[in-house]
């Protein structure tokens, strides 16, 4: 079970800021959400219905008070083939599947395979983000001239300069509002947020998806709901451990697995297409001062009232102060102390962990793909550092003393068998084990080799040294001594 925090301490002890950080949030949801709508194939209402939706019940069923979960890139991309073959009710009853999933993980408590991730693979998916987030920004640019540059430019001034002046609201909703202003007043000929696709003030109703409940459906979209739930969950998880990082606190990763999975759920019975944790809004909100639940579900409940209520006004955001705010983020998020370490403090390998995972990411623009080759190429370069044993020697008295220093496994029973000279060596032989750890049956079946080498001799081994663990398994398995299993 997970420890609940009191109503108070989990929605109401930042209710200003939250207020403030979830409204920001929300207008930022906006153009992501129908962005990623369009990558998907789909009408802009699927990814704002889903934005909504996934942030209230994330705000109530989420482990991570003040990540923000929503339509994402990462998912959309995999949603693209299934529209087009099968049409948008396939991605409706994916989705739903999807959830169902990721409450399943969550209730196998597979949470806690986060922790496996190398720090260094981390920092990559985080860098990574980062990158990608701030190239998918030049989208916008296309056709537009010297005054999108500048009101971008004036975006990030503001955002950086207004904290100096108050910091009653955050800067980047201040300069969201400063921005559009300043474009409606002169008139200026920018893109707004209604060029980016048709936003309607129709509320969302609830969905059955019209598709035939057979196997032959659930073979079709079984291979995308898994996708979507790992790709989800991977990135929850990941945003949820930086969030952890970033405000000292900690998080119920298996509860983020059961809430993505019930909003998942949710958004598919009301016409949108499955969500995930952002990293982006998620560092807008923390940056902007967000910290409880609350502001979870102000993001979404504020970005369904800018639509159904303020769509005229929405409509007139220039994305020039939408870009801005991202590009902050982007800045924020990067996380340049790895950099300069690098040079200095951080081992060449984790480094080159970082670099290859950054690399994967941006180059499949790929989450999954990019975070499992670093972490398979830090199994590697873990693994080679452990297949390294060394046995070091002394001899006085007719007796031969062998002293194993390592990791006995799989991957270090050669060297060990390669050190030991049974033809040569005096009538008594000790090996010493205790500093090393036998780890697995190959392991023990090297130390039975070793033994009937010297018996062939007739020689006397010893065995000295074994730790409790060690004992254990090679009594289990038995050494073979003379022709039998001991």
């Amino acid at each position: 079970m997970f420890k609940t925090l009191n109503i108070r301490e989990s929605w109401f002890s930042n209710t200003r800021a939250d207020l403030l950080s979830g409204l920001t949030v929300a207008f930022a949801l906006i153009p992501e959400a129908i962005a990623f709508s369009l990558l998907a194939g789909v009408s802009p209402m699927v990814g704002l219905y889903a934005s909504f939706f996934i942030a209230v019940v994330i705000a109530f069923a989420g482990g991570r008070p003040g990540m923000i979960s929503a339509a994402t890139g990462a998912m959309a991309l995999l949603m693209g083939g299934l529209v087009r073959d099968y049409g948008i009710e396939y991605l409706f009853a994916a989705t739903i599947l999807a959830g169902i999933i990721q409450i399943i993980f969550g209730m196998l408590r597979l949470g806690k395979l986060i922790s496996f991730l190398p720090h260094s693979v981390m920092v990559g998916f985080v860098n990574a983000l980062a990158i990608l987030i701030f190239m998918a920004q030049f989208t916008y640019f296309k056709g537009e001239g010297w005054i999108m540059y500048a009101l971008v430019a004036l975006t990030l001034v503001i955002i950086y300069v207004f904290p100096r002046v108050t910091k009653a609201i955050p800067s980047a909703l201040a300069a969201i509002i400063i921005v559009s202003i300043i474009t409606v007043l002169l008139g200026l000929d920018v893109k707004t947020v209604g060029d980016m696709g048709t936003i309607t003030s129709a509320l969302p109703s609830f969905h059955l998806p019209e598709v035939a409940l057979t196997w032959e459906m659930l073979q079709v979209i079984f291979p995308v709901s898994l996708s979507l739930a790992v790709v989800g969950l991977l990135e929850s998880l990941l945003t949820a451990t930086l969030i952890d990082d970033l405000t000292d606190t900690s998080s119920d990763k298996n509860r983020e697995m059961k809430g993505q999975g019930l909003a998942n759920i949710v958004t598919g019975f009301f016409g949108g297409m499955a969500g995930c944790a952002m990293i982006g809004q998620s560092m807008i909100n923390i940056k902007s001062g967000g910290r409880t639940r609350l502001s979870t579900l102000v993001s979404g409940v504020g970005l369904l009232f800018l639509i159904i209520v303020l769509g005229d006004v929405v409509k007139a955001i220039p994305m020039a102060a939408l870009v801005g705010v991202m590009f902050m983020v982007c800045i924020g998020t990067f996380d340049w102390g790895y950099l300069k370490g690098m040079r200095r403090k951080i081992p060449y390998s984790d480094g080159f962990v970082m670099v290859i995972t950054v690399a994967a990411v941006v180059a499949t623009n790929n989450l999954s793909i990019g975070v499992g080759i670093g972490v398979l190429l830090s199994a590697l370069i873990f693994a080679w550092r452990m297949a390294k044993i060394r046995i070091a020697s002394e001899e006085q008295a007719g007796m031969k003393k062998y002293t194993v220093k390592g990791q006995m496994f799989f991957g270090t029973v050669t060297g060990f068998l390669n050190e030991f000279d049974a033809v040569n060596d005096p009538e008594q032989i000790t090996i010493d084990f205790t500093k090393s750890h036998v780890w697995d049956h190959s392991a023990v079946q090297a130390i039975s080799k070793v033994i009937a080498k010297y018996q062939d001799q007739n020689k006397e081994v010893q065995i000295i040294g074994l730790n409790k663990e060690s004992t254990e398994l090679v009594q289990r398995i038995g050494l073979f001594v003379a022709g039998k299993q001991t």
